[in-house]
């Protein structure tokens, strides 16, 4: 069933559309690092002809261990995104863990994200949909599809129904997640777009001790599965260098790898969207 269509600059969300990839590094290392991403990632993609949202953390509130890297924090981060944003003409999607941060987030990005711990936190969800910002709500690892409507119903009573509900896996035993791929069906029921996020669905969350684990190898494959269930939206943290990035690298996709997963994406999606 196509859920609605949500506009994102000149970008069409849903509504039976081409997927839309949103992709980036995991957190921003250095802006040498974003712009080069960013750069790679809208050529690969106009090529195959796929809208693209780039993303990337000014900070990971929830590392593992007080020890691990967050990122630059929110002045400096949303300076690197503007530039992003102004030099390679892209739509942004950033994080935030604060209530306080969404005002000055909603004036660089287009599309706020509430992480999936924190997307039954009240406070959160208000201040991110009085900005009128497109908001892209990911489903806590220890919630059923289903339980999204009281989230969703929490920005509907601020006025904002631009949402998109994302799927990220759910908890399986310890330090282990699996993706029940019924869940995106169960979502597309509410009537907002879909996004699948291949990379966190393979984490490991606390599985290295000190930091997340993860199976990259994995990725592509739920990814196609995702797609032919025809969602709305892919989300895949991408790295030059994911073994040695500072957040995320045993789940994030090789630069240099994503090109031809896309293009098999493209070939699922496109068959998908016009059956």
């Amino acid at each position: 069933m196509p859920t609605k269509t949500i506009n994102v600059k000149d970008i069409k969300i849903g509504g039976n559309n081409p997927f839309v990839l949103i992709a980036g590094p995991c957190s921003i290392e250095s802006e040498e690092l974003v712009m080069k991403t960013a750069e790679k990632i809208k050529q690969i993609t106009l090529d195959l002809r796929i809208p693209y949202i780039f993303k990337s953390s000014f900070d990971k509130a929830n590392r593992t261990s007080i020890n691990s890297y967050r990122g630059p924090g929110l002045e400096e981060g949303l300076r690197i995104l503007e530039k992003v944003k102004k030099e390679f003409d892209l739509p942004i999607l950033t994080d935030i863990h604060l209530p306080e941060q969404a005002q000055p987030v909603s004036e660089v990005v287009d599309i706020i994200q509430i992480p999936a711990f924190l997307c039954r936190q009240t406070d959160l969800l208000i201040a991110a949909a009085k900005t009128d910002k497109c908001i892209n709500i990911k489903k806590a690892q220890f919630l059923a599809a289903w339980d999204m409507k009281n989230v969703i119903n929490k920005c509907l009573e601020i006025g904002n129904d631009k949402i998109m509900l994302c799927e990220r896996g759910t908890t399986f035993g310890y330090n282990n997640l699996v993706v029940d791929m019924t869940g995106l069906v169960e979502m597309n029921k509410f009537g907002f777009p879909v996004v699948f996020d291949a990379t966190h669905s393979v984490q490991k969350p606390g599985g290295k001790g000190n930091s997340t684990g993860g199976n990259r190898e994995y990725v592509e494959y739920l990814s196609r599965a995702a797609i032919s269930i025809g969602i709305d939206s892919l989300f895949m943290e991408v790295h030059p260098d994911p073994d040695n990035a500072y957040s995320d690298g045993p789940n994030m996709v090789k630069l240099d790898q994503l090109e031809e997963i896309l293009k098999r994406l493209k070939l699922i999606d496109d068959l998908v969207k016009t059956y």
